[in-house]
């Protein structure tokens, strides 16, 4: 019995690129596939995205951007954190890499993109010195677009001012929540990561955004049992049943990627909502049944109606931080891409 698979839908990954592209209304997207694209592969959905139109691939580490180069000769790749060594400056530069710089040390020989912190307090130069060869873009983070419109609008502005002596370059601001609500926040390219895997960068139904989920996760009862009054299942006895109480066990834990915290969220078992109760365990979850179920009923923990952004609400998380955590190790899941 396999114990779960993870499909990934590409079909969806370009279908979310189309939506993007029209809402940026002549900005390049650039594609952030750091973390393994969000834990759904950075080769396959970068191939997807720049197969639908994508201009620019992103990763987070010079590393990330090598596996990529392999698989994409001709693709632009910009490393949007800091290079860790100086060898890997000259690795970055000998692979054909763009740099993020946020310092007054610029890299020679390598395609640099100054970052101007305008209120994220992270990477970033305080002020922006005038560009020098080699600088091809320049580039800021938003920190609240999901969340405190003025604010934005304040680090938007803030942008603008600085870089506006500098129009030749390509200007790149804003990241999913700031291509979707704010207009002015686009200039020349939007960096686009969580949208592009169909999730929401509001914590909503990503549906309401035109937006398709691509990962879907699933896997299916491994045993049912009927638990009486009193009796309980999982560690620390997290769930006493008061009733006559059926349950099934799945074969996927915090070790999988089902984080501990999910206690009390909703999967789908063979298509209907049920919860999950007890504690999550390293290997198995337990969900309350309505009746008695066979085993080998497919269990669906998300996609297909399950939300990303339902599960990292019950965990008190963002759905970043759900998808990224699956855990798609050959040794512990199945992973299928398929193209719909």
């Amino acid at each position: 019995m396999q114990r779960s698979e993870l499909t990934i839908d590409l079909g969806a990954i370009r279908r979310n690129v189309r939506r993007l592209l029209d809402v940026l209304e002549g900005a390049e997207l650039w594609a952030v596939v750091k973390a393994n694209g969000y834990g759904h592969g950075a080769v396959d959905v970068g191939g997807a995205a720049l197969d639908a139109g994508a201009s620019v691939l992103c990763v987070a580490t010079v590393p990330e951007g090598l596996q990529l180069r392999k698989e994409f000769a001709a693709a632009r790749i910009i490393v949007m954190g800091p290079p860790a060594t100086s060898r890997e400056i000259a690795l970055a530069r000998e692979a054909g890499l763009e740099l993020t710089v946020s310092t007054d040390e610029i890299p020679e020989g390598v395609s640099i993109h100054l970052k101007l912190d305008t209120g994220m307090g992270r990477w970033g130069l305080s002020e922006l010195p005038v560009p020098t060869a080699g600088v091809v873009g320049l580039m800021s983070h938003l920190a609240t677009a999901d969340s405190d419109p003025e604010f934005t609008e304040t680090q938007i502005r803030r942008f603008r001012e600085a870089t506006e002596p500098y129009r030749h370059l390509t200007r790149h601001l804003a990241n999913s929540a700031g291509a979707l609500r704010f207009p002015d926040a686009r200039f020349d390219a939007a960096r686009c990561g969580v949208a592009l895997y169909g999730l929401s960068p509001f914590g909503t139904d990503p549906g309401d955004d035109g937006l398709e989920p691509a990962l879907h996760w699933s896997s299916q009862l491994a045993q049912v049992r009927q638990l009486a009054p009193g009796e309980s299942t999982g560690y620390g006895r997290r769930f006493v049943a008061e009733r006559p109480t059926w349950i099934g066990i799945v074969p996927v834990g915090y070790a999988d990627g089902f984080r501990r915290d999910l206690t009390g969220t909703e999967v789908r078992v063979g298509g209907e909502p049920r919860r999950a109760v007890g504690t999550i365990s390293m290997d198995a979850l337990a969900v309350e049944l309505d009746r008695e179920l066979p085993v080998g009923t497919p269990v669906t923990l998300l996609g297909h109606g399950v939300l990303a952004e339902d599960h990292a609400r019950a965990a008190g998380t963002i759905n970043y931080e759900v998808v990224c955590g699956i855990n798609s190790d050959p040794a512990r899941s199945r992973r299928v891409v398929v193209d719909s």
